[in-house]
Order: structure tokens, then sequence, then C-alpha cells
């Protein structure tokens, strides 16, 4: 291992500080202004990920708690057991990384910082801090005048400048203001500028191949010293990693890998490591070495098994053991070697992983393997001195000892194996990714090169080729091309989807058909891909409530198995010495002792804190697995568990029940104006509106003119741009829209408004009865009215529905028959929201909420203590979201980033809410099941190795067996958690019981 040199910059790097602007937009508040339920990093702090090895319990994972918990400044600390890895949220002004790992090393285990799964530029979580060289500073005049512009400038949070050093230090927030837009800047104000260095720290991790001797490592050394931006970096001669701490404001990470390959000139092969990738390979190397293990124990423990068993029954091979060989016979010295092996060194982990719990004061399961194992071996060992001593030889229990580690070290060779089932779901997100893409280099807009670079190095901007048949590499926009798109593999959708220019393209899907060209938009751990694998290893990690109980358990197992083995030994060596059993129950030149001993062994043994431990977090990790491949994510074990609770599902209607494309239905006009004209007049007057309703009613206006208008569209074909732009329509002044009223506008001079029957109210102009008839026809068929009102009179009324989904009466039911009752929450008015409830079922509807009133109605529900979901589409649902107990994000598609939910539900369709619950439901009754059959294992097999049906029945557990059924118990936990991988998604007709003949 080689460390180089650390140039690390004296910068702090800040973290959300300064205030805001004032003029944030309203989605923006609603995101960061809803209540508490959903965790959230607070200002100034930091989250990391660490490997942890060395884990085999419950107790364990407790233990690593324990000890992060404990440093000053960790504020939050979760472990997960079957990922080895710990979730640590801290103030990095407190505690370091450093402080972390070592904190877990000296609690006895293995740490290791774990890196970034982003390799294409930070995720800054504020401000950070540039340094920038400013030439031509001649006075305090002109140090004023550069501070005076960069203040000024967007994002640029504090800016000072040192005259004496000619040095500039500029606080700015890199998502808002750019570095080279800083330097601009100062060189715009006739000053001369350039970039140095930054506060901002980005990691990579390579793959080298070609470092053959110490002078390639040292060449290596050399280019990365001369780099600019590499701070620290770090290279294994052994296994070719080499990971690199860089500045990514002054080097990107394809920068890096081209510069070392080209300054080796080619020497130095260099791939980017995949994080999720490295954590599956190290998987298989546990899966490997477990294996080795068991092997290894296997082979030695045969012979042992066969000189007990087997060898009496052939007379030349135990005369050959009967020989004596000093003052033992030949087969007490070979049981002696072979089992120390298996005892000591290769089962050295046992007493490495009990050692370090005793030292924090803890007890795991492997305390009992290695008080179990250790009682059989120096038994024997004391038999053989004692009989050398005395001439008294007692029987000897060395193939005890060796098949009772044997049979654990299978048993959690099959754990291991069967736990990485659980985690197939990351690795099958993980083999979507391509591994390669195609550049396309622009000179002037034209191409000039195609080249293959590494996927992880794609950045934002680049232009990329897909071909047929292959992957695309990136979240991005087509700008080339047309095809179709199977992205069943995100989404969930079976059927292609078109692909043209402007079309947004997720990475990880396959294009079909036609070549396109994509532009990148979203790498690292912003693209679709990366932000469903690390939303499912977040979930994995996540505990359920119910796993407290386990936890719980896991802490005093261990301490009452060893009193109840203590027990177990007393009961028996008393009972033998007072004469309450028959001496024949002894086995030959056996002892009350011994025999007790056997028993107290077996108990120690036999017990299984594991499957205790496993019961949970294997069934979470499962259904999250098979929750991301029906295109339901869910965020953790506790949404899991309150899921399967729901008593009420509110649904917003517009977007989540309806199809959320408003169009036009019907246009009536009630004077004497022509029908074009009227819509020319409402369509000019709604141009100006970002409204989802003023666009139904520009579109509509538009389609109009063109295209039922024969005289403007003689051939029937399409128009040019110029006839559909926006030439037809008349001008405006004083536009201005009134927020739940309309708009109001002024044309030719005179005053135009469109919208509700507040608006007209308003502004004195009375509804004529016949009107108000046909709006509350309009209404009371699940369509809005629009009144549109022109130089103080009514002119006419629009109708605009927003048809409601297929599948939204069904689903309905379905909920209904699952006892799950449906509400409909919306800002409609009240006809027009019954309407809607009436056609689908509904029948509890909340009309006239408005989007800050949504988590008030969700409140409403909760208030005799009812589980109650939210299931909305948009960023005006995330307060509602945020407060239900469960909140379902449907339809996310590419925006997967919806903090506000416990679920998102990838594809539009409610049917997914329903396969929510169903696996939620089914997930915890599986928990429940693992449960019993772990505390039913322990409640039965205890007395069996106790002893306790010995004298009436004749049933006796020897210690190797009890071992072997310790082994089996967790295993067994494992697979009955595989059986969720077998979920099928629940058929409506199944649920509604209806018979498709």
């Amino acid at each position: 291992m080689m460390a180089l040199s650390n140039r690390d910059l004296q910068l702090t790097e800040l973290n959300g500080g300064g205030s805001s602007d004032g003029d944030d937009r309203e989605d923006e508040w609603l995101l960061n202004n809803y209540d508490g339920k959903k965790e959230r990093i607070g200002d100034g702090m930091r989250r990391i990920q660490v490997g942890v090895t060395g884990m085999t319990c419950a107790a364990c994972s407790n233990s690593v708690e324990g000890a992060l918990m404990g440093l000053k400044g960790v504020a939050k600390a979760s472990v997960a057991l079957l990922q080895n890895k710990a979730d640590v949220v801290f103030d990095p002004d407190l505690v370091k990384d450093e402080d972390i790992k070592n904190a877990i090393e000296d609690a006895g285990f293995e740490a290791e910082i774990l890196a970034e799964s982003s390799t294409s530029g930070p995720k800054p979580q504020g401000t950070i801090v540039g340094q920038y060289t400013i030439g031509g500073m001649t006075c305090a005049a002109c140090v004023n005048s550069v501070e005076g512009i960069l203040r000024g400038l967007p994002g640029v949070k504090r800016a000072v400048v040192a005259l004496a050093t000619s040095l500039g230090e500029v606080e700015y927030d890199p998502t808002v203001i750019s570095k080279d837009d800083i330097a601009n800047a100062i060189e715009d104000a006739g000053f001369e500028a350039s970039f140095v260095q930054s506060s901002g720290q980005d990691k990579i991790l390579l793959q080298v191949t070609g470092v053959l001797c110490e002078l390639d490592a040292h060449f290596l050394e050399g280019i990365l010293s001369n780099f600019k931006g590499v701070r620290q970096f770090r290279f294994d001669k052994i296994s070719g990693e080499l990971e690199v701490l860089f500045d990514p404001e002054a080097l990107s990470s394809r920068s890096l890998v081209d510069g070392i390959a080209g300054r080796s000139n080619g020497k130095f092969q260099i791939r980017v490591m995949n994080p999720f990738a490295r954590m599956t390979s190290r998987d298989s190397e546990e899966t490997s070495n477990m294996f080795r293990l068991f092997i290894s124990s296997l082979f030695l423990s045969i012979p042992v098994f066969f000189i007990r068993v087997i060898c009496p029954h052939i007379p030349l091979v135990y005369a050959l053991l009967l020989w004596r060989c000093g003052p033992f016979l030949m087969g007490d010295w070979l049981n002696w070697a072979l089992v120390s092996v298996v005892q000591f060194v290769i089962g050295k982990r046992f007493y490495t992983a009990a050692g370090r719990a005793l030292r924090n004061g803890s007890t795991n399961m492997d305390v009992l393997v290695a008080l179990g194992t250790s009682a059989a071996y120096f038994y024997s060992v004391g038999a053989l001195l004692y009989g050398v001593v005395t001439g008294f030889w007692s029987p000897t229990y060395f193939e005890t000892s060796a098949m009772l580690i044997t049979f654990v070290l299978f048993g959690k060779y099959l754990e291991i194996l069967a736990k990485g089932k659980t985690s197939d779901a990351i690795k099958k997100l993980v083999e979507l990714a391509p591994a390669t893409a195609l550049l396309v280099v622009k000179d002037k807009g034209k191409c000039i090169e195609e080249r293959e670079i590494d996927a992880l190095l794609i950045q934002s901007g680049d232009t990329l080729k897909v071909l047929p048949g292959t992957k695309l590499p990136a979240d991005g926009i087509v700008v080339w091309g047309t095809s179709y798109v199977n992205e069943s593999m995100v989404t969930g959708e079976a059927v292609p989807v078109l692909k043209e220019i402007n079309s947004p393209v997720i990475g990880g899907t396959i294009n079909l058909h036609g070549v396109l060209h994509i532009q990148a938009t979203k790498v690292g751990s912003d693209a679709v891909l990366s932000q469903i694998i690390s939303l499912v290893e977040t979930a994995q990690m996540s505990k359920a409530p119910i796993q407290k109980f386990a936890d719980f358990v896991a802490s005093i197992f261990v301490p009452i198995v060893v009193t109840l083995a203590l027990f177990t030994w007393l009961c028996w060596y008393v009972a033998g010495v007072l004469g309450a059993y028959p001496e024949q129950w002894l086995p030959e030149n056996g002892t009350h002792f011994v025999f007790a001993l056997m028993f107290s062994i077996s108990v120690v043994v036999i017990a299984c804190p594991c499957a205790l431990g496993l019961a949970t977090p294997t069934a979470v990790m499962v259904a999250t697995g098979v929750g991301a491949n029906n295109g339901v994510l869910i965020k953790g074990g506790d949404a899991l568990e309150r899921a399967q609770k729901i008593k009420y599902v509110i649904f917003d209607k517009t977007g989540t029940l309806t199809q959320g494309r408003a169009t036009v239905t019907t246009a009536k006009v009630f004077t004497k104006m022509d029908r074009g004209e009227f819509l020319t007049l409402v369509a000019s007057a709604e141009a100006s509106s970002e409204h989802p309703l003023a666009k139904a009613v520009v579109d509509y206006a538009r389609h109009f003119h063109f295209f039922d208008d024969p005289s403007l569209n003689p051939d029937g074909q399409s128009h040019s741009k110029e006839s559909t732009g926006s030439g037809w329509l008349l001008d405006v002044s004083d536009f201005s829209a009134l927020p739940g009223r309309g708009i109001q506008c002024f044309i030719s001079g005179k005053q135009v408004l469109v919208g509700n029957r507040k608006l007209l109210n308003e502004s004195g102009i009375t509804i004529p009865d016949h009107v108000e008839s046909f709006v509350v026809e309009l209404e009371e068929s699940a369509r809005t009215g629009i009144l549109v009102a022109y130089d103080d009179n009514l002119i006419g009324v629009m109708g605009i529905a927003d048809p409601v989904k297929r599948e939204a009466a069904v689903v309905v039911e379905g909920l209904l028959k699952m006892g799950v009752r449906p509400v409909m929450v919306t800002g409609d008015n009240w006809r027009t929201a019954h309407a809607v409830a009436r056609e689908i079922g509904i029948q509890d509807v909340m009309a006239d909420v408005m989007p800050a009133g949504k988590a008030d109605a969700v409140r409403s529900f909760q208030k005799d203590g009812s589980i109650v979901a939210m299931v909305g589409d948009g960023i005006n649902d995330s307060p509602a979201l945020a407060a239900a107990d469960v909140g379902m994000a449907i339809g996310a598609g590419t925006d997967i980033a919806i903090e506000a939910a416990d679920y998102v539900l990838m594809r539009n369709s409610l049917e997914d809410v329903i396969i929510a619950i169903d696996l939620s439901r089914k997930t915890f009754a599986r928990i429940r099941l693992n449960y019993i059959f772990a505390m039913a294992y322990n409640v039965i097999a205890i007395p069996i190795a106790a002893g306790v049906f010995f004298p009436s029945l004749g049933i006796k557990l020897p210690p190797w067996a009890a071992g072997a059924c310790m082994a089996l118990s967790s295993v067994s936990v494992v697979c009955s958690s595989l059986l969720l991988r077998r979920y099928k998604k629940p058929r409506l007709t199944t649920i509604l019981e209806i018979t498709v003949e």
C-alpha cells in the first residue's frame, strides 16, 4: 500500500449558509417547509456509509451502533447486518471520517469508508469556497471594485480580495453560478482572473493495470502529483485499485482518467470502478472465503469422524489406531492434531469475534460457538492428560468440536448464499447500467470524432450516440434521430415508447430500432438508475420498528442461554450424584460430570439468536427488491410496516385519478359573436397564462382555426410554422392572473375576464339563469365551466374536462374489497368533484381544497389513530405526502427524487397502489411467520438439547447434531424470506372476485 502526500487546501466547505433571496417559487417553498415526518440531514451535517466486516448477528450490529452513537457529533447511526454497512450522519466540525472508522475498529470490527456512488461531479449540499488569482489590481479602490462586482453576482454569498497576495476568495453556490462565470465577471471588469482551487472535493476509484514494479508505481505517483486539483491518492499495488481525492472545480473525472492514460503514453490502462459493482464483488469474495473455510474444516473433520465411527469396524485400521505412541494412542494423537487445526486455525474467526463482543460488553452467536467447541475440545484434552496421570481413560469428544465447527461454517455459508439472493435486485439494477458510451465530439456544430468512453465518465452536456439494440448510457434528451425505447426495466411499462427530438430518455433503457443522438442531462448520482439503486439500498438498510424486538432479544439471549446451560449441567450432575437416573445411561468409561457436560454443550450450541436477527431484515430486503422489479420503490422497512395497516387512501384528483391532460369539450357562445372570433378572443387572453387550463383553451382554439376551417386548410395537410404560431392572436395589454379566480386583461381597449363565478361576481357582472344552468350541467357531468366576459358582458362558456384514468374505478373497488377506504381531495368545485367521485365509486370527497389545505385533510383522517396514505403526483402534493403516514408519489417517471414520499410508484398506474399495499401485507405476514419459526425453534430445541425428554422418550441430541440444527435454523429463516421472490402482483379480477370465462 502506498499513500502519497496530502496536498489539501486550508479551505472549509460551507453548507447551506446564507439567507434566502426572498423570491423562491411556491414549489420550492412547499418542498422546504412541509412538516417533519421525513428525515433530512440538517444544515452543516454530513452523511457517509462505512463498510463493516466481522458482524455475525444482531448483537454485533448493536455494538457497532453503540460505538458510533458514543462519538460526540454523531447525530444518527444505522447499521445493516445483511449489507455489512453503517450509515452515519454527523457534524464534520466535531467528528471526522477517520474518527468514525477508528470507533468501529476499536469495537473490534474492520471498517472502510465507502466511496460515493457519483463519479461525474460532486453533490454540493450548499456553498463552496473558490480561490482566484486576480491580476491588474493596484490599490484599495481596485479591491473594492472587484469585491463589489463579485458580491453582486447571483449565487455569490461572500467575496474577499487581498491586494498583497492578488488572491480572491469567493463563497458561491455551484448550482447557481460556475467558477468560470466568476472569472469572466472579474475579466469583464478589466482585471485578469484565473481559478486556483476550491473547497469542494470528490472521490473516484480506479482500476489501474500496467503497474508491474516499484518503478511503475513511482511513475504513476509522479503523474498524479503533477495534476492540478489532485489532493490525495492511495494506490494498492496488490489489487491495482487507485483511490483519488480531487477538486471537481479544477479537474473533472474524465480529464483525470484521460490524463493518466495520456501522460503514461498508454502504459497504464484505467477503468472506473462502479461502487455498487465493487460491493457485489466483495460479497462474492466473502462467499468464496466462507466456502474455503467450510471445505477445509470438512476435509479435516471427516478423518476424525471415521476414527470415531467407522474405524472400530475395520480391525486392521483399528489396531493401528490403538498402537501406543508415547503417552497416547495413535488415534488420540491424530484426533488431537486434526481438531487443533480446526479449532484454532479454521475456527479462529469465532474466537476473534467472541473476544471482540466480550470486550464491548456484549454477547453474540460467536460466543456460544466458542464456548461450546472450547468446552468439548478442552475437556477432551483434559481427559487425555488425566489418563496419563491417573491411568483412568475417560472418553474424548474431539469429533464433537470438529463437527460442530464444520456444521456452523456450513450454515454460515448457506446463510451468506441465501442473503446474497436477497440483494439480487440491486445486482440486477447495477447490471442495467452500460459499461461504455460513444461520445460524439463536435466542433462548431459538426461531428469531428466518435470515441468510446467509460459510461461512468459521462458529463452533463455530452452528446452521445446510441446504436440500435444498445443501452442508453445516460439520462438526457434526444437531439437527433427517432426510435422506440424499451423502458420496462426502469418504469415497468411493457410497451416501447416513441422517442424523437426533445424527448427525455432514461439511462439503462434499451434503444430498439433507430440511431439516436442524446444530450446527457443527468449523470452520476443524479441519474434515474443511480437514484433507484440508492433508494433500494437505503430501504434495505433501514430497520422496521418490529426489528427493535429482535434487537432487544439478541441483547439478552446469550446470557440467558449460558445460564440455562449451566443450570442444565448442574441439574444432570446433581441428579447423577444423587442416583436419580441409572448408571446405564452413562457412556462407556464416562462420569456424571461428562454426561451432564454433553447436555450443557448441546444447549449452548443449539440456541440461535441469528434466526431472530434475520427475520425482519431479510424479508424487507427481498420485498424492496420485488417492489423495484414491479415499479414500486419502497423507501424503508418502517414504510412497509405502516403500509400494511392502511385504513384510508387519499387520492389527489388531477393527474392522479385523472389523466392530467385537460381538454376543451364544449365552447358555447351566448351572444351574436362568431364562434371563431370568440375562440380567438379567449385564446389571446389565456396565451399569457401558465395555467394548464389556459393551455387547453389555446390548443383548442388553434385546432379550430387551422384544422377545422377549410378555408385556412384546403389540402388538409399540416401547416407551416408561421400559420400555427402566435400571429393569429390579438394584442393583449395589462394582463394579470388572479389566483383562485382566473385572469383579466384588455384587448382593443376593452376588458376581458376569463375565470369562475367569483371573478365575474367581484367585477359586478351578472350571470343569467340560463348560463348558470348550463354551467351547473357541465359541473354535474364532471367538467369545469369557464366563464368569459368581454366589455362587462358575459359572452360565453367553455367546458373543460380531464378524463378519468380507465383503471380508477376498478382500483377504487379493489381497495374497498381489501378493507381500505378511498377518499378524493381536490381544489375543484363541489359539483365537479362529486361528479368525478360518482364516476369512479368514491364516497368520501373533499372539494375546494387548496394545495396547502391537503395536509390538513390528511390530518383530519388521522385523528382517531388511523393509518392514512396519500397518493399524489405533483410538488403541490408534497405537504400532504409528508403529513400522511404513508406517502405515495405516483407517475414519478424520470423524477425519482421525491423526498416527501415513502413509496415512489414509477408507472402512472393506480394499480400500483394496490401492489404497494398488498406487498406490504404479504411481507409482514412473512416477517411474523419468520418470528414464529425462530421463536418456536428455540422454545422447542433448547428443552430437547437440555435432555428434558430423554428420561421419558430417550430423545438425546449430541452436541454435533445440535450444531447442525443451529446452523440450519438461520438458513431456514432466510429461505422463508426468499419465498417472497415468488410474489405475484394481485390481479384485479381476483380481488373483485370476477370470473373471466
